[in-house]
């Protein structure tokens, strides 16, 4: 299994998020995934869906 550093999280829900790392709150899920697209594709990273309202940004 390959290793990656999560770069950010973009969620709906900032309760569900804990630790240290960039936390983008977004007001729906419509712009939840444009703004994960568009930081992964900043980051030149991969969007992973953690299926509670949150995705996280990860570069591997």
């Amino acid at each position: 299994m390959s290793k990656g550093t999560i770069m950010a999280a973009v969620t709906v829900n900032p309760d569900n998020i804990t630790g240290d790392l960039p936390i983008v709150i977004a007001r729906d899920e419509e712009e939840r995934e444009k703004l994960a697209r568009h930081l992964a594709n900043v980051l030149q990273s991969t969007v992973h869906d953690l299926g509670n309202g949150t995705y996280l940004i990860v570069q591997h």
